[in-house]
């Protein structure tokens, strides 16, 4: 099997801001990934803006320095993300907006402007036909899905539902709209477990459609109701609400992976990827609290394959843990499953060549 290209640059935990840009700007000079990118397209740079309290989205500086080597290729160059399930600042457009200013994403900062993929009312979609296991017709946010190209921007970090977030998961649930979210988080209702359960009632005052009541003096989620955004699973305090992963709720890995592969197709020859290495949590960018580091910073990583960067990047970080921290943190969550199928399915390849930059 033909091997992809990984590049990558070391950071450490001492490194200031300046460095770590410095870092990037030897990373670019040596990749030239941008040079795919034809002159004057519309090239969707896709990242996640953060949550409230939440400090573990790529920094604005690196992003402005990305966005001015793109635009050495096309000046039609745009930040975008989608709005989300869950309850927070990034349900809808307007406050979605608004919290990527205040987290440093403003047009005269970055150098270009953001775009909310899905709309002002969050239903803005095209639907893309593929042959999935799982997915036939995707949903992916109008914006990204009419761009000429995608770069990607991660933060690589745990997931509470996948092991791992990283370029896939960018691409497959971060790019989808509403609806095509709800297709992956499908068939995943958490269930509570009784005995765990202190009625503290933050499960039921975070979920976005009120799918939780009490029972008999504990929480209880509707199947029927539930959209399966995992909201109540990151939120509890006692760990009482898990998925039965043993009856296929798993699949979500599989969906996103789907997802992926509708997210890129007509833009297979424009694709780019960064994952950063850095302040790797337990879990995602969505949660409105700021999370602390479970391992040392690591570095950043580049190429043209969404499967190759994120297994460089979790087999980098086990390599320096000494351990499976992903599978450590979310017992359960084997994230090799998100991997696998993905190069199954023809989004990318497992083996790389790792090219370090000095």
């Amino acid at each position: 099997m033909q091997q992809s290209k990984v590049f990558f640059v070391s950071v450490s935990d001492a490194d200031s801001i300046s460095q770590r840009n410095d870092k990037l700007s030897r990373l670019l000079a040596a990749a030239k990934l941008f040079s795919k990118i034809k002159k004057d397209k519309l090239v969707a740079i896709k990242l996640h803006f953060g949550e409230e309290e939440n400090a573990g989205f790529v920094n604005p500086v690196f992003v402005k320095t990305i966005v001015n080597d793109i635009k050495k290729q096309s000046s039609r160059v745009f930040l975008t993300d989608t709005n989300a399930l869950y309850k927070g600042s990034r349900t809808n457009t307007i406050d979605h907006l608004g919290l990527a200013y205040r987290h440093g994403f403003v047009p005269d900062k970055v150098g270009v402007p953001v775009v909310i993929a899905d709309g002002v009312k969050s239903d803005e979609d095209q639907q893309v036909k593929i042959n999935g296991d799982l997915i036939k017709s995707a949903y992916i946010a109008t914006a990204i899905s009419k761009a000429d190209a995608i770069v990607a921007l991660s933060h690589f970090k745990g997931h509470i539902m996948t092991g791992f977030g990283g370029a896939i998961k960018n691409l497959g649930m971060g790019c989808a709209s509403r609806r095509g979210k709800l297709v992956q988080h499908g068939g995943i209702a958490p269930v509570v477990m009784a005995e765990r359960c202190i009625a503290c009632s933050a499960c039921i005052e975070n979920c976005p459609v009120e799918a939780i009541k009490y029972v008999d003096k504990k929480a209880k989620i509707s199947p029927k109701i539930c959209i399966g955004c995992a909201s109540c699973i990151a939120i509890c305090p006692v760990a009482a609400i898990e998925v039965e992963w043993a009856r296929g709720a798993d699949t979500i890995q599989h969906k996103i992976t789907e997802y992926a592969l509708a997210t890129i197709k007509g833009k297979e020859d424009s694709q780019i990827y960064f994952n950063f290495a850095i302040k790797i949590t337990k879990e995602c960018d969505c949660l409105a609290k700021d999370d602390p580091k479970i391992c040392p910073d690591i570095g950043i990583f580049a190429s043209f394959d969404p499967v190759a960067i994120d297994q460089a990047c979790v087999d980098k970080i086990i390599a320096v843990s000494g351990r499976d921290i992903f599978m450590e943190q979310h017992p359960g969550r084997d994230w090799n499953k998100q991997l696998q199928h993905a190069e199954k399915i023809g989004l990318g390849n497992r083996i790389y060549e790792l090219e370090e930059v000095r």
